[in-house]
């Protein structure tokens, strides 16, 4: 938030006002800050949350299926009731569910999975999935615009709506990784409206420090729900190399696979 500067009061010791307003700004350019590297770190989870579903979620469902013919195959063989019953367990763990078809979106049609996904269960090359972590410009425009249009640095209600529906179209581009959509965004915000912000009583400017810690309180118990993540933990695990940490997952997932095929054929006696 840019305020005039207060005039000193004689002597040079600082007005209430002054000291309160310097406060604000203090704590508003803190929560900006915060807000950007959580809202950076967001969109590396949700990128890396799709990476992870198309690059190893065939595969999960490979290792899943396996376990179900394994139980199956031994439950055939002993006829023990137990035997069965958690092979049903298993089998019924695969029947779809709200959200499987959405994990598997561009890997599996009604007559199966598709080569790429064939490929990872195989020695054969892989068309890696597409890459939308966004680049170091477009990180660049982000902050850039992100410190200049926060809506927390409105003062009037009708500024704060404008921004906060420039900001959103921000986030959006910034997800997508379009460093042109956020050059084309930087653009319409310099030559758009600077509003004047009126002088702030001193009760106003205590109302805006409590509202400030209770949005940074908030903003810290989202920023632990997405450290705390099965998705942010991994990511945290690689944060330079998210890309490596995925062959190294795949790697050990290929590894299963392979014991779980070879136990599968065990079972059906095929040894």
């Amino acid at each position: 938030m840019t305020t005039p500067e207060a005039e000193p009061e004689q002597g040079g010791a600082p007005r209430p006002e002054e000291r309160l307003e310097q406060a604000v700004r203090a704590a508003e350019q803190a929560l900006i800050e915060y807000e950007i590297a959580l809202e950076t770190f967001r969109v590396e989870v949700e990128n890396f949350s799709r990476l992870h579903e198309q690059r190893l979620g065939p595969v999960y469902a490979r290792l899943e299926e396996l376990e179900a013919q394994i139980l199956e195959a031994r439950a055939a063989r002993t006829g023990d009731a137990g035997d069965r019953e958690r092979a049903d367990e298993a089998r019924a763990r695969l029947t779809p569910i709200p959200g499987v078809e959405e994990l598997l979106h561009g890997w599996m049609d009604g007559d199966g999975l598709f080569p790429e996904a064939t490929a990872m269960l195989t020695d054969r090359a892989v068309r890696p999935p597409q890459r939308v972590r966004p680049g170091e410009e477009a990180r660049k425009l982000y902050r850039e615009l992100a410190r200049k249009a926060h809506p927390d640095l409105a003062q009037e209600e009708a500024e704060r709506v404008r921004r906060e529906e420039f900001i959103t179209r921000v986030n959006a581009a910034y997800a997508r990784g379009d460093e042109a959509q956020l050059r084309e965004l930087a653009e319409e915000w310099a030559a758009g409206p600077v509003p004047e912000r009126r002088p702030s009583r001193g009760e106003e400017l205590y109302a805006r420090l409590e509202w400030l810690d209770r949005r940074k309180e908030m903003l810290t118990l989202l920023a632990k729900e997405l450290e705390d993540s099965a998705i942010g933990a991994m990511l945290r695990l690689a944060p330079d190399d998210p890309d490596r940490l995925l062959e190294e997952i795949a790697e050990q997932l290929a590894a299963q696979v392979r014991e779980r095929e070879a136990e599968l054929a065990s079972a059906l006696g095929r040894d």
